[in-house]
């Protein structure tokens, strides 16, 4: 798609947020307004504040040139995210290359339901080891650790291009105390046991990636492709679960849509007593719990 973007030499900030809108409306982009002030800030160095105090400010051609190349950026359904190099997540801003995925709000359902899961057994300071499988940025363990102040953390992963970026956004976050990464496939390499497991695993269908919206698809296909039925990582996660997990410990993976009893099932099977899942904003189950039974003497 060709879209038009009016940008003359000269044009005010104002002026030039609204052609960013307009043209993003024309690309059908879901948020066009939201999507022009983030980029205009990020090319012009201001927050939204400054945009908005400055609006009547004359950009150089420096400056259009950059908004233009940002705007075909988008136009091309690069999203946002990649663009600014950075997302937030649980209000904290993580930093995120080619070799992570994107960060999306219905996985904040997962930590919404691990602090759940945290606060039925006691306070929040209490000591907690939790891990993160397949941290990739280290959103839901560096998450996690915000809320849980005495407690500390493993996050895993695959590539260690993506361990590079989770342990980057430890240290901006001042958590790298807190916090270790480590390369391994899930939790098949580690000798501890955990408090809290947590998990944003690969769960698309392989036959359905090039389905998926262009922003989505973008993300790393180690991070998306789950096997033939979108339940290859949850087997191993489940299998290793009653490893990792310390008496009375929790689990907490993210769901596909319509996954929920394949998943609670594979939980079950391997020992795992699952809970209902918790639904994410759209209403959507989203995040499953499961505990390991509590072991009597």
């Amino acid at each position: 798609m060709t879209v038009q973007l009016s940008l003359v030499p000269g044009v005010t900030i104002a002026r030039a947020r609204r052609a960013l809108a307009d043209a993003f409306r024309e690309a059908g982009l879901d948020s066009p307004e939201l999507d022009a002030r983030l980029l205009a800030g990020h090319a012009l160095g201001l927050d939204h504040t400054a945009l908005a105090a400055q609006g009547d400010r004359r950009l150089d051609d420096r400056q259009i040139d950059s908004l233009r190349a940002l705007t075909m950026r988008r136009c091309a359904r690069e999203p946002v995210a990649r663009i600014l190099g950075v997302k937030e997540f649980w209000g904290l801003p993580l930093r995120i290359t080619e070799a992570t995925l994107v960060p999306r709000p219905e996985t904040e359902t997962v930590v919404e339901a691990a602090l759940a899961a945290v606060d039925r057994d006691g306070p929040r300071t209490r000591a907690l080891r939790v891990l993160d499988l397949g941290t990739g940025s280290g959103a839901l363990l560096l998450a996690l650790l915000t809320e849980l102040p005495n407690a500390t953390g493993v996050g895993t992963d695959i590539s260690p291009q993506a361990l590079d970026v989770a342990r980057g956004n430890a240290t901006s976050l001042g958590l790298t105390a807190r916090a270790e990464f480590l390369s391994c496939d899930f939790g098949a390499d580690l000798p501890d046991r955990f408090d809290l497991v947590v998990s944003n695993p690969p769960y698309v269908k392989s036959g359905d990636i090039t389905t998926l919206p262009p922003e989505v698809y973008r993300d790393p296909r180690c991070a998306l492709d789950g096997g033939p039925a979108g339940l290859d990582c949850y087997c191993a996660i489940a299998g290793q679960a009653p490893r990792l997990l310390k008496d009375g410990g929790h689990l907490v993976v993210e769901l596909g849509l319509g996954q929920e009893a394949s998943v609670a099932e594979l939980l079950r099977s391997n020992g795992l007593i699952p809970a209902a899942a918790r639904a994410d904003l759209a209403g959507i189950p989203r995040a499953l719990p499961a505990r390991v039974a509590t072991m009597t003497p």
